[in-house]
């Protein structure tokens, strides 16, 4: 090979190798507010939670964490720091009437909004909350090992995933679900519980279990997934997670 030939090669292979990591990394590090209030049932999980969201962001280098277990973050002027917000909560949770105005305001201005488990189980007397996330829990009649099939596999959060897989975790049904505005990324493969359960409530969209949609210019994920600490350990739920968070923070 001539000398001029290998000098080229070389650059190329050290522009490839600086074009890979760029594109491995984000260009902007976000900035994730995550609230685990509980004004309901409280669930085990939450502590880790709190622990792997942090090392996701740390990890990835896409994001850092801010945790808080009261509301008190939720002001116009705080939120500003923010590209995101997730929630792990459940029941009304002590808002004022300002602060869920700022809320929304900072969701529909075009900033990000992540719901895990029991997000759903949360703020059932706000109707913009349920324009916001989507539906509501309504019951888990399963709590046991199903299949979940992933509905569109060329979505980027949920693309890495088998067609299907299974899972051991507690199911939720959803109601009120706004189908129309919501697309489907997972549901439950009815096949794999049992639907003799008298705790069942058939509804023709079945039971999604993770979903996007827009609020505003808002990017909202949910999933129903995450009740179980082993979940939650889950490399598979991690990987969904900081997809979505990197989604919902536009990057």
């Amino acid at each position: 090979m001539h000398r001029t030939s290998a000098i080229l090669l070389l650059v190329s292979l050290v522009a490839s190798s600086f074009a890979s990591r760029a594109a491995a990394q984000p260009a902007h590090k976000g900035h994730l507010l995550y609230l685990t209030l509980s004004a309901g049932f409280k669930h085990d999980s939450v502590p880790l939670s709190r622990d792997i969201v942090k090392e996701i962001g740390q990890r990835s280098g896409a994001f850092d964490t801010t945790l808080a277990d009261d509301v008190s973050p939720f002001t116009a002027a705080n939120l500003k720091r923010y590209d995101a917000v997730m929630f792990y909560t459940t029941g009304e949770l002590p808002m004022t009437e300002e602060q869920k105005h700022d809320f929304i305001e900072f969701i529909q201005s075009g900033h990000g909004f992540i719901g895990v488990h029991s997000a759903t189980d949360t703020f059932y007397l706000w109707p913009e909350y349920l324009q916001l996330i989507g539906g509501y829990f309504n019951d888990h009649p399963w709590h046991q090992r199903v299949t979940v099939d992933v509905v569109e596999p060329r979505n980027p959060i949920v693309g890495f995933l088998a067609p299907s897989f299974q899972i051991n975790d507690e199911i939720y049904q959803i109601s009120d679900f706004q189908w129309e505005s919501s697309q489907v990324l997972l549901k439950l493969d009815p096949a794999s519980v049992d639907l003799k359960n008298p705790r069942v409530r058939r509804r023709f969209y079945g039971w999604p279990l993770a979903w996007t949609r827009q609020d505003g210019k808002g990017r909202v994920f949910y999933t129903a997934l995450g009740h179980e600490q082993a979940v939650w350990k889950d490399s598979r739920y991690q990987q969904l997670l900081l997809n979505a968070i990197r989604w919902a923070m536009g990057q």
